[in-house]
């Protein structure tokens, strides 16, 4: 990667929604329609945009090293219109022998999938941001022991990435819980959500929580109310803990979204 590059990079968690609706016009994400549409021009061009999935899990972190990675449509019972979107992004090999040097530096195993594609949390937001497809992307495993600290540490590891122009994606959602979603709406679980996301919103955007502290809090997500209400299980959330590693810092900004009647943030570093 080419270390003189003049533009530093940028960093931003979002969550990517349900499925392929946020393509098919449905109603119940037109905010998230919305906000990604509006977010991607203001990143202007990155050089490449690596991707952290929530839809990914392995033993030790893996990266997408194709040159021209396929699409995986990996959701079930939706339109046949939802096999068939396209998102021709390029790989880009050279940055993905870049992480696993970074990570591995770190003490960090990191393994290469050449033939692997790029599954929904990444073409279904970026076809909303980029919708051209022409930057390379590469896509990065989580760690499927799903440890916190873990993947606050594969952010920091990341961290010499921002200084090639390179767009840090973590692509998941601040609220995942199935059932909820499903389920008639009820008092005790909209406290639990707006709970939860006022946590969330505090630990990762307030300038004041010293850096320590805010490690200590993502560590120790499980603590915050409504935590295991919002996220069953945490895959979902584990992307913004890679995301702030990465960062070192609070958020530039923070976004409330409302999605299939929930409340979910994103937040952007810049």
């Amino acid at each position: 990667m080419n270390s003189s590059s003049p533009q530093a990079g940028k960093i931003l968690f979002l969550s990517h929604g349900g499925g392929p609706l946020p393509l098919l016009g449905d109603p119940d994400h037109a905010q998230l329609v919305a906000f990604l549409a509006a977010v991607g021009p203001r990143l202007a061009t990155p050089a490449a945009i690596v991707v952290v999935s929530a839809h990914w899990e392995a033993d030790y972190p893996l990266v997408t090293s194709g040159a021209t990675p396929p699409l995986i449509y990996d959701y079930y019972g939706f339109p046949e219109e939802s096999y068939h979107i396209q998102y021709p992004a390029p790989g880009h090999p050279e940055l993905a022998s870049r992480i696993r040097q970074l990570l591995t530096e770190q003490g960090l195993p990191c393994g290469r999938e050449p033939y692997r594609g790029f599954d929904h949390g990444l073409f279904v937001p970026l076809k909303l941001m980029f919708p051209r497809a022409q930057v390379p992307c590469v896509q990065l495993s989580l760690v499927n022991t799903l440890d916190p600290a873990l993947h606050l540490q594969i952010g920091e590891a990341l961290r010499p990435l921002l200084a090639d122009n390179i767009l840090l994606i973590g692509s998941g959602f601040s609220f995942h819980n199935l059932k909820a979603f499903f389920a008639p709406p009820t008092a005790e679980g909209s406290a639990l959500n707006q709970a939860f996301e006022a946590w969330l919103v505090d630990t990762c955007g307030n300038r004041e929580v010293g850096e320590s502290t805010r490690r200590e809090r993502l560590m120790a997500w499980q603590q915050a109310p409504g935590a295991r209400y919002c996220h069953p299980r945490e895959e979902h959330l584990l992307p913004l803990h890679v995301c702030c590693g990465a960062a070192g810092r609070a958020a530039d900004e923070t976004f409330a979204v409302q999605v299939l009647g929930k409340q979910s943030s994103a937040y952007l570093w810049v």
